[in-house]
Parts: C-alpha cells; structure tokens; sequence
C-alpha cells in the first residue's frame, strides 16, 4: 500500500486524485493547497484530509509518494522540500520546471536524499504515441527523415490566469508542446540544433499573452527533422497531430479532426478557484493520466527505474528553454552534451 499525498488541488491534481482513487494499493492521505475551497474540494474527492501548509501535511502523514501539481513556478521548491522528508518516490507535473538550473536542483535534492523523480510526461502513456514509438522501434517505415507534430487549442485559463503569464507558464512552447519534445527525444533520440519562431516569445516584454503560438524545428543527431507546432489561438477546441516519414513508409495520426479517432477535449467549467484546462482524453479502459502513476508505483514496488527520470524531464526543458532563445535571437541554437 502507497500513501500518496498530493500537493495542489488544481486540473491536474484532480486528475491524478481520480487516478489515485482507481488504483488498489494507494491511499490518499492528503491534499495541499494554498486555497482552501479549491484543497477542501479535492480532498472531498478521496474522504482525505486537506492542509494548507506543506510541512505539516508531511509530518502528520508521512507519505510514501508526494505528488507535485501546483502552477510550474512552484514545482522546485516543493519537490526539493519533499525530498528532505525522504518519501519512497516524487512526482512532478510537466513541465519539470522554467529553467534547467531548476530541474538540475530538484535532480540534486533528490539524489541526494536517494529518492526516485518521477516527472509526468503522461504522452508516452497514450496508446497512440506508444504505438507510434513501437512502430519506429520496429522499422515500420524505415530510416526516419522528417517528423511532424501539432497540438493545441485556445490559450488555457488557470487560477489567476497563469497560463497566460509568461513568467509563469512559459508560454506554449514550454507548458504545451513540451509533451511533444519529450515523446520526440524518447522516439528519436537526442537533439542536436533548435530554431523557432513564435508569437508570445517574440515579446518578452508582454506579461501576459490571450494567445500564442509556435513553429519549432528539431535536428535530431540521427539527421532526422521535426517540425514541432503548438497553438493556443486554435478556437476550435483541442487537436493533436502526428506524422512520421521514413524511406519505406508513412505513419499518420490525428484525432479531434474530421478524420480522426474518437478523443474528446475535456475543459472543465470555470470558475474563481478552478482552472479551465483541455486535457485530452483516451477512450481506452486506463486513462494514461492513471496509468503513468500506476506505472510509477510498479517501479518504486520493484525497485527499478521508471520510464521517465528526472535527467528526462531536465533534458525536455533545455530543448524548451532553446526554442524560446532561438525565437528571441532568431538564431538556430546548439543544445551541447
């Protein structure tokens, strides 16, 4: 039996609550949040108990697994302060962090205190994009030379709106289409060279943005390409598409398109204390959302390593952080090894 405690009571903290829930050997034994309806609604959820301070909530619990789902800026401290109590295991929501200095913090902390980082690139638990990887894997369509993505809908509305701060969120290229960087580096191997160009990150001197989108292109070392495409100006709700060309063949993907498979985008209703996220959905038994931490558990259960580490996440972020430079400069940005 895990005893997870859950800090942040937002979209997605309900959405690993719900997954909790469904799993056998797992306990909630906590939420908390700064706002207390939003942490008490939550903590309703799975009969828990709801803290506004951390350290107690640590104390008086002494969780096997903290699970960190609060806004981005907010990731590192609390996954370095859990650390310190020394759980079985962490997680943490994408992105990891907004910078790589942060992630190589919480990779430290935890290190340190021995304890596994699990970081929640839940793209790589869609059956879709597992397929999709299965397939390169096994030569589906040869030698891959190009590589095409897209995701997106209309910009996110979260507490106080902090998606739309850029300070915050990092715009698209970093909460968005780091799903996208990840599944790629994973399917594809490392990347090389970024250039980019896009809307918010052209203006750093906007705080905050009512829409954004990008255009990033990646040189993987294999020689393949990647034209990463993320949106939050697409007013025609959530999308996500994939195309991958090799010499012996063609794979395609898309759903929420005329042609596409059956997912949905689900956006929860706003209101003062919830955000209003599109989350997509599977329409398989297991949700991916509850099937990564399931996952998580089954590796810390067997003392193995799970599919996403920490140096996963940080290396997510670094080809994040060089879109944005290379759509500041205008220049094509060298990721060095």
């Amino acid at each position: 039996m895990f005893d997870v405690a859950i800090v942040g009571a937002g979209n997605m903290a309900s959405m690993h609550g719900r997954g909790y829930l469904n799993l056998p050997n797992v306990r909630v034994v906590g939420v908390m949040d700064t706002n207390r309806e939003r942490g008490e609604r939550l903590a309703g959820l799975g009969g828990t108990r709801y803290f506004d301070d951390f350290d107690m909530m640590m104390r008086e619990t002494k969780p096997d697994v903290v699970d960190v789902c609060t806004p981005t800026p907010f990731h590192a401290d609390y996954v370095c302060r859990a650390a310190a109590y020394k759980p079985r295991g962490v997680v943490v929501e994408k992105p990891m962090a907004l910078t790589t200095a942060d992630c190589e913090r919480m990779i430290q902390a935890c290190d340190s205190a021995g304890v596994p980082l699990f970081v929640a690139h839940v793209l790589r638990f869609f059956p879709e994009f597992a397929t999709a990887k299965a397939q390169v894997d096994a030569g589906a369509v040869g030698h891959v030379a190009a590589v095409r993505t897209r995701r997106g809908g209309p910009c996110p509305r979260g507490t106080d709106n902090w998606f739309a701060k850029l300070a915050m969120s990092g715009g698209c290229i970093l909460d968005l289409i780091i799903h996208d960087f990840d599944w790629l580096r994973w399917t594809f191997g490392e990347v090389e060279r970024v250039f980019a160009k896009g809307v918010a990150a052209s203006s750093p001197e906007v705080d905050e943005v009512e829409r954004d989108y990008a255009l990033v292109t990646l040189r993987f070392a294999s020689g393949a390409v990647a034209h990463v495409e993320g949106t939050w100006a697409d007013p025609g709700g959530f999308k996500v598409g994939l195309e991958i060309a090799g010499d012996e063949g063609l794979l395609e993907y898309n759903f929420n398109q005329p042609a596409g498979a059956p997912l949905v985008s689900a956006l929860a209703e706003s209101d003062s204390s919830r955000a209003a996220v599109p989350i997509p959905e599977s329409p398989t038994a297991v949700n991916p959302y509850q099937a990564e931490l399931a996952h998580f558990l089954d590796s810390l259960e067997r003392d193995v390593p799970a599919m996403v580490t920490g140096r996963d996440g940080l290396e997510a972020v670094k080809i994040g952080v060089a879109a944005i430079e290379s759509v500041r400069t205008g220049q094509v940005v060298s990721l060095s090894r």
